[in-house]
Parts: C-alpha cells; structure tokens; sequence
C-alpha cells in the first residue's frame, strides 16, 4: 500500500465532509468528527497496526521519527496541499500506533465571523497588557486567538511573534511583520522562546500556552515592560484563571504576582464551545475586562468578588456565563438542556430566563 497516497485520501475526505478530526486506530475503519459526532468511513477497511505505522512514517521526518519513538508520541502540524492544515498527534496504545488529526482552516475567521464578543476588537487595539483566552481543551481557544491576532496584522504595522506547539493557522502577509515559532522545530521550550522574544523587537507576543511558573512569570512580565501579550490557559472562569496564576508561584510570591497581575491585565475570555440547534457549535464566552474595582480585588486577594463584578458591568463590555447562555437561548441558538449543562450554576440561568 502506498501509505501517504492512502492518509492524504482520508485528509481529503476530512476537509470535503467539513469534519474538525480524523482518528485512526488499529482495529478500527478511520473515524471522522462532524458537529461532535464521531462517524465511521464504513467505504473503509479496519486498519492494521502496519498500516498505521506506515501512515505515520509517511508524514514524520527522520528526526521526528527518532523523538516519536523514544518519546512514545508526537504532536506537530501537517501542511495539506494549500486545503488547511492538520495539527497531528501520534502514539502508542497497546503496543501499536494511533494518529490523531484536528483539522485548522487556511482561512483564519473574523471575530464576527466566530460569533464571538465585540469587546475583542478593543483587545486587539491596545498597546499593551496581558489577555488570556481560557478553556477546556478543544473549546475554540486557538482559533479565537488567531481572529484577534489576524485583525491586528491586517489593521497596524505591528511586529508580531507567536510561540506555538505546534503552528496551527498561519498568518498572511498584510500590514505587520508575524514571525511564528515552533517549539522543538524553531526553539527548544515555550520559556526559552518567550525569554528570548523579549529581545527581538516585538510589539504582540502570543504565548500558545501558559504551561509552568517560568513561562507565567516571564508573559507577566512581558506584559508590564510594554508589551501586548496574548496567551492561554486551561481554566474555566476568569476567578479561577486568577486563581491558578497566582497559586502556581511560591507562598512568598504571591502577593508580588497578584499587584502585578492587577497592573497589567486588560482582560479575560473564558469560553466554551456549545452545540446549536441548527447545527455545529456555538462559542459562548464569559468576559472579564479589567478596570479599578478588578485591580483592586485582585490585589486584596478577593477574587472569588470578581463574578459580582462581571455581573454588574455590562457597559464595559463584561459578559457573565449566565447572561450569555441565557441570551443564546432567547434567540433560539441553543437549546435551554445545553445551557443548563454548561452553566457554572445552573440555577442562575433558569432564574434568568423566567
């Protein structure tokens, strides 16, 4: 069998039926994703163990293959024929190897496009300070941060460096100067990279994920010496986004994080990906933005306040979880069920909607 021929047949299958996944596993036919459910290609054979290292030898180089076989898995991107891109993951289970395939658009959406809050447009125009994009994994945040960082390349004459792992979308050529690195292609550690970012002339900074005290610490800092800085976080809230920051440094530590925290934050999305009723998915966001009674919270250490805070404000854009849901349900986007089952306190959006 010819095994990348084969692979790029079930890339193409992906991108024609607008699947977000392919998954491969031995035993069973390849598996696509459309609007959360998965689907069997049943036109197609189980695959064996030698097809799936076939197919994954195909599309790793010989340094990639050396890593993946002493690491036991790899995560990297896949270019597809100018279609989009692929970010692939490969691994064992059971002593044989599996691939994972999320497909990203070549053509990065606008924030109207995406639904998504218009209080992002004010993010991306700021000279500097510190947004997080937060959520579960596989919640849109990537694709969020993408619309934000594609308005600004195609706005101002920004120098823009991202570090990613692995590259998903990748940026045009418009009015700012993007350089995109690639953790172990282009620099060894999401620290090194962003340590070293700061000598390298930046306006924007996207950190692809914020994943130990190092690389927090130095995006903090990143965003108190001038810079606008971007970057994610596996939360689900904009109090437990605070939370985590601050708890992940030293006891001793964390009165200095929290007062630089407070000085430099713009703002917190916190969002999570729905199901509509008509079909594929919806992003329904909670907004922090940050203005004195946030700063002052944050440093006094009262952030479980700060939901009171998002509720009453409103006008500057914050947007509770609960006003969101229940505001999607009033225009018949989704179904009240779904809002109840993503709420943080259910009961909050059923008292809303009464």
């Amino acid at each position: 069998m010819d095994y990348l021929n084969y692979l790029k047949k079930l890339l193409d299958i992906t991108v024609a039926q607008e699947a977000s996944d392919l998954d491969i596993s031995v035993g069973h036919t390849p598996n696509i994703r459309i609007t959360g459910q998965l689907i069997p290609l049943s036109q197609e054979k189980a695959v064996t163990g030698k097809d799936t290292e076939g197919m994954a030898f195909s599309i790793l180089s010989e340094t990639q293959k050396k890593k993946f076989l002493e690491q036991k898995e790899a995560d990297f991107s896949y270019a597809f024929e100018g279609k989009g891109r692929f970010r692939v993951n490969i691994f064992f289970q059971r002593g044989t190897i599996s691939l994972a395939f999320r497909f990203v658009p070549a053509k990065i959406r606008t924030i109207e496009e995406l639904s998504l809050p218009p209080v992002l447009h004010d993010f991306a125009s700021r000279p500097q300070g510190l947004v997080l994009v937060t959520g579960a994994t596989s919640q849109g945040k990537s694709t969020t941060l993408a619309a934000i960082i594609d308005e600004i390349n195609h706005t101002r004459p920004a120098h823009i460096i991202t570090i990613e792992d692995p590259i998903e979308y990748a940026y045009p050529i418009a009015r700012a100067m993007v350089e995109q690195r690639e953790v172990s292609i282009d620099t060894l550690t999401f620290g090194n990279a962003l340590r070293a970012s700061l000598r390298q002339n930046p306006d924007v900074i996207m950190v692809g994920e914020m994943r130990d005290l190092e690389t927090i610490s130095t995006t903090i800092t990143a965003a108190e010496t001038g810079h606008l800085v971007f970057a994610t976080l596996h939360t689900n809230s904009a109090a437990q986004t605070i939370h985590r920051i601050v708890d992940v440094f030293p006891g001793e530590q964390q009165d200095q994080i929290r007062f630089q925290l407070a000085s430099s934050l713009l703002g917190i999305v916190s969002q999570r990906l729905i199901p509509r009723i008509k079909g594929g998915f919806i992003p329904v966001c909670e907004v922090l933005v940050s203005n004195n009674a946030v700063s002052t919270l944050i440093r006094e250490n009262k952030t479980h306040e700060i939901p009171a805070v998002i509720e009453t404000s409103a006008k500057e854009g914050m947007i509770s979880l609960s006003r969101a849901l229940v505001d999607l349900v009033r225009k018949k986007e989704i179904s009240l069920q779904n809002a109840t089952d993503y709420a943080l306190d259910p009961g909050e959006v059923r008292n809303l909607l009464r």
